[in-house]
């Protein structure tokens, strides 16, 4: 068992690394937490910010299925479930951590028996197995242009 967690953890680390975009740091709060805007990622709208670090953790804001380059949604339910995960993933590799180092994940979708499969799935696949970190996942009646799904994670990432 332990041999097969560390094939998983390593695949799962090599998988994040292409991903892994630097971080500008931005403004900083009198006890020291810092906005994040990491290089590649989409512009956030409105009077929010895509990421924050306070200390040894990175919190992500509600990431949904926005591919960074077009600044649009992806294309079908699952790629968009994928690419909400791949947003917070690139934004937490941009501090140095890995979807193994998440320490909570809150994951909200608009149809629980549609899209819970679907975001199940897709953890699998980027967790590359286990362990999973704790996650909540809500039904919520209606999310920012009409998304199926938004998620969102804290993450411990020790500056080194």
């Amino acid at each position: 068992m332990f041999r097969t967690m560390t094939r998983a953890a390593a695949l799962a680390t090599a998988l994040a690394l292409p991903l892994a975009a630097a971080a500008q740091e931005g403004d900083t709060a009198p006890n020291g937490v810092v906005t994040l805007y990491p290089d590649g990622m989409f512009p956030p709208t409105g009077t929010w910010n895509l990421a924050t670090r306070a200390g040894d953790f990175v919190y992500v804001a509600g990431m949904r299925g926005i591919v960074p380059e077009t600044n649009t949604l992806a294309e079908g339910n699952e790629a968009r479930v994928r690419q909400a995960f791949v947003n917070m993933q690139t934004i937490a590799a941009s501090q140095g951590a890995t979807l193994q180092d998440a320490v909570r994940i809150v994951v909200y979708v608009t149809d629980m028996y549609r899209y819970r499969p679907i975001v199940n799935q897709i953890q699998e696949e980027l967790w590359a197995g286990r362990p999973y970190p704790p996650r909540t996942i809500i039904e919520v009646d209606r999310l920012n242009q009409d998304d199926i799904v938004e998620v969102e994670g804290t993450f411990y990432a020790p500056r080194s």
